[in-house]
């Protein structure tokens, strides 16, 4: 495995080849950081062994198994098992004894998610659950793209209501009105820019708005 060279490319060790950690590795690659992906099943190990950097059949459950690749060396480790839970938790649980300073692990449910947290994972990932919640505000309101950050917080992509259509932010005053901010704005043809007070906005554009989860709801379906 080849040594770390950068800050800002660190190599990230992906235990579990499932959808979730082949699907989360590629994207790690293509933004080119070097992964180690492992897995306990030959076949998996195999068929992506062309598309990651490096690919390694090895029990992640065992410790010594996670010594032996250098498994403390790295700094982001994500645990990407979902069909077992009980192996989930231990490998989690060996990475944090490891010393890994940023641990990120999959949980297919609040229990486990629970779990995980407990025995000192960093970060726990809900990836059905967080998918289901952002397709149910694309699939029913106006909205092109969100994304959640906590509870009350979103950044949503989206067409501009009538509200804003055809005047600038400064004429729509959408923070006063409605409680959000309109961070960008991206007319077709054009590139990306900076929303500011005489940013006027038509209505074939696409907007981008930050703001609490349903005050952005309402906007969207009603401004």
């Amino acid at each position: 495995m080849a040594k770390r060279n950068e800050k800002t490319n660190k190599p990230v060790l992906v235990v579990g080849m499932g959808r979730f950690g082949i699907a989360l590795a590629q994207q790690l690659v293509s933004q080119n950081k070097e992964v180690l992906a492992v897995d306990r099943h030959r076949g998996l190990v195999q068929k992506y062994a062309d598309s990651l950097t490096h690919t390694v059949e090895a029990d992640a459950t065992d410790i010594e198994a996670l010594r032996q690749l250098g498994a403390e060396e790295f700094d982001s480790a994500v645990v990407g098992v979902g069909t077992s839970i009980e192996s989930s938790v231990l490998i989690a649980a060996n990475l944090v004894d490891l010393g890994v300073t940023q641990v990120w692990a999959k949980a297919i449910n609040p229990t486990h998610g629970k779990i995980l947290t407990r025995i000192g994972c960093h970060h726990v990932i809900y990836p059905e659950h967080d998918a289901g919640v952002r397709a149910a505000h694309l699939v029913s309101g106006q909205m092109m793209d969100f994304i959640k950050f906590d509870d009350d917080f979103a950044i949503v992509k989206m067409r501009p209501p009538k509200a804003l259509q055809s005047k600038t932010i400064d004429e729509s005053q959408p923070r006063k009105r409605h409680g959000i901010n309109i961070v960008g704005v991206k007319s077709p043809g054009q590139e990306f820019v900076y929303a500011q007070p005489d940013t006027l906005i038509s209505p074939g554009d696409t907007i981008v708005v930050s703001g609490d989860v349903h005050k952005l709801e309402y906007f969207a379906d009603h401004a």
